[in-house]
């Protein structure tokens, strides 16, 4: 098994028991007590987890994520305005891939005159935009209740099926060095497969995601152009270098 397989084991093994012994990984990876012991320390190093007395528990904030409701309740009027930026960069007859997210859900309504043709993960998204009458289709695999998320290899065959002009994902974390990040292996493998069959991509995210990780990563940081709706000024000589566009002052009433 390789290096980052037995990590991926680890860390779900600890996501469904939040502590796990050493002899138990051991076991189940078939692995060396010394090879165990390398991975616990590499990985508590990167911040994915804390030793602890004989194995390992999980750093809870690299997986904690929030419910589409509970992410619905956080800045709205910021997810709205990214939202009119991301719809700007549409240009008809485009194919789209919308990502599942509360972001990406604020693009909708504004599609309403487009002439375009629509993938997603999301089967709310699917069904709004069925009643408004866009051409959509939709991935087939398991739905992550929490995300309204299509994920799975039937959702990721399928989408390397495809080829599209532009992908607007939702991304739970943006760092300089490690790119974009989610707390969800799955998702990422979804989020990934996406970025690879686009012509062109942009992440939509708002500026409390900037200088942070989470778990899986999903792509380098040259890998799209950043939607948010304003990077904050300590970061911007970090992100210098960072395709980044930022929505006009006047759109927001209000500054965080």
């Amino acid at each position: 098994m390789l290096t980052d397989e037995r990590k991926d084991k680890i860390i779900q093994l600890l996501r469904k028991n939040t502590i796990v012994k050493s002899q138990t990984l051991i076991q189940l990876l078939n692995a060396s007590e010394s090879t165990i012991r390398r991975d616990l320390k590499e990985m508590e190093e990167d911040g994915l987890l804390k030793r602890v007395h004989g194995g390992a528990k999980l750093n809870q904030n690299l997986s904690l994520e929030f419910s589409v409701t509970e992410k619905k309740m956080i800045n709205i009027e910021q997810k709205q305005a990214i939202a009119k930026l991301a719809v700007a960069q549409i240009e008809e007859n485009d194919v789209v891939y919308l990502d599942a997210g509360t972001t990406t859900s604020e693009m909708i309504p504004l599609m309403m005159n487009k002439t375009i043709r629509v993938v997603t993960n999301a089967p709310r998204h699917a069904a709004t935009l069925a009643e408004m009458g866009i051409p959509t289709m939709i991935l087939g695999g398991d739905i992550k209740l929490s995300t309204n998320a299509v994920l799975g290899t039937a959702a990721i065959q399928q989408l390397r099926q495809l080829r599209l002009n532009k992908a607007f994902i939702g991304i739970n974390a943006i760092d300089a060095n490690f790119g974009f990040t989610t707390p969800d292996v799955e998702e990422a493998m979804v989020k990934r497969t996406a970025i690879e069959c686009s012509e062109e991509v942009f992440m939509v995210a708002d500026h409390t995601k900037f200088n942070k990780a989470t778990f899986c990563k999903v792509a380098s940081i040259e890998s799209a152009t950043i939607l948010t709706d304003k990077l904050p000024r300590d970061l911007k000589e970090e992100f210098k270098n960072t395709l980044i566009k930022e929505i006009p002052t006047h759109d927001l009433h209000t500054h965080p």
